[in-house]
C-alpha cells in the first residue's frame, strides 16, 4: 500500500498546492486535516476531491483525541504542518485566534505525532519526518540589502510573526528533547493560483481591475521575496522526503534566491561564488561561498 502523507491545513492556499502536487506527481496517499475555517477552499481541491489517494478530515489541531483517531487510522509516514492563522492585520485585530491555533494548535499535533512516532519500530522512527512549515516573517524585516539565513536571530514584530517564532520554537525543542525527527522550513511570501483576496498581489489586482485605491504598507518602502506556491510545493515535498541537501543542513530556507538558482542548475558554481561576494562578512555568504568551492572541487 502506498504510504501515507498527513497535510494540515490543505485546504489553505499552500496546503491546497501541495495536496494537488502530491495527488499529480506521486504515488503518497495524502491525508488533509482542516478545520475549514474563512482560509479554507475546497474550491481549490476540486481536482483531487474524487481521487481514490485523498481523504479529507474535517478537523482542528487543537482536538488532540481526532487527532489521535487520525493517526491510528492512517498512519502516516510523515506530517507536513501547514495549519494556522497567516495574515498580520487579522492578527492584530484578534490576536487570541493566532495564539491558540499558531502555538496550541501546533503543540497538540507535536505531542500527537511524538506518542505516535514513539510506538513504531525502530525502522518506522527512523523514517518518520515532522515538517514545520513557517515563514521568514520570524526574522523580523530586512533594510534594503541582505538576506535571511538560518542564523539570523528570531526578531517577530506582529502577533502573527511572535506566535509562528513561538511554534518554531516548539517544533526545534520537540526535536532536541524527544528527538522526533523534525524540519523547520521558512519561507518567503508566496504567490498564485486560489490565494486568498486579501493577500497583496490578488488584493492589488483585484482592486485595479474595479477601479479601486491600491493601499500601500507604511511609505511603500518594504522589499518583498516572492515565491510562487508550486515551486514552494515541491520543495515541500522534497522535505517530507528528506533530500541530502535538508540532511546536511536540518533546516531548509525556502527562497534564498542564489541557492534555489545553483540548486536548479541556472547558474554554475562560478557564478553563485561571484553572487556571494558583496555577502562575504554575513553568514549566508560565507555559506554560498563554502557551497561554491565545494561544488568547485574536482
Amino acid at each position: 500500500m502506498a504510504q501515507t502523507l498527513l497535510i494540515t491545513g490543505g485546504a489553505g492556499f499552500i496546503g491546497s498546492a501541495l495536496v494537488r502536487h502530491l495527488i499529480a506527481q506521486t504515488s503518497y496517499r495524502v491525508v488533509n486535516v482542516d478545520k475549514l475555517t474563512y482560509a479554507g477552499n475546497l474550491e481549490s481541491l476540486a481536482s483531487v476531491a474524487s481521487h481514490a489517494r485523498y481523504h479529507c478530515e474535517p478537523v482542528d489541531i487543537c482536538d488532540s483525541a481526532e487527532l489521535m483517531r487520525i493517526f491510528a487510522v492512517y498512519q502516516p509516514a510523515a506530517v507536513l504542518h501547514l495549519a494556522g492563522e497567516s495574515h498580520v492585520d487579522r492578527s492584530i485585530d484578534a490576536p487570541a485566534e493566532f495564539i491558540r491555533t499558531n502555538l496550541m494548535g501546533t503543540f497538540t499535533l507535536l505531542e500527537v505525532a511524538r506518542r505516535f512516532w514513539s510506538t513504531l519500530p525502530k525502522s518506522g522512527r527512523e523514517a518518520f519526518r515532522f515538517v514545520h512549515v513557517s515563514t521568514d516573517e520570524v526574522f523580523g524585516s530586512l533594510g534594503h540589502e541582505g538576506h535571511f539565513t538560518e542564523a539570523t536571530p528570531y526578531a517577530p514584530n506582529s502577533p502573527y510573526s511572535a506566535s509562528k517564532a513561538g511554534s518554531d520554537h516548539l517544533a526545534r525543542a520537540w526535536f532536541h528533547t524527544y528527538g522526533l525527527p523534525v524540519l523547520i522550513t521558512n519561507c518567503s511570501n508566496n504567490y498564485g493560483p486560489f490565494q486568498f483576496p486579501e493577500k497583496l498581489i490578488p488584493l492589488m489586482t483585484l482592486n485595479a481591475l474595479e477601479g479601486r485605491p491600491l493601499p500601500v504598507y507604511g511609505r511603500g518602502e518594504n522589499v518583498r521575496d516572492w515565491l510562487y506556491v508550486d515551486d514552494h510545493a515541491e520543495e515541500l515535498h522534497e522535505a517530507s522526503s528528506f533530500i541530502e541537501t535538508i540532511e546536511k543542513r536540518q533546516r531548509l530556507k525556502v527562497a534564498c534566491s542564489e541557492e534555489i538558482a545553483y540548486r536548479m542548475g541556472y547558474i554554475d558554481a562560478a557564478q553563485l561564488g561571484r553572487l556571494a561576494e558583496p555577502m562575504a562578512k554575513n553568514a549566508y555568504g560565507k555559506y554560498l561561498l563554502a557551497l561554491a568551492e565545494m561544488e568547485a572541487m574536482p
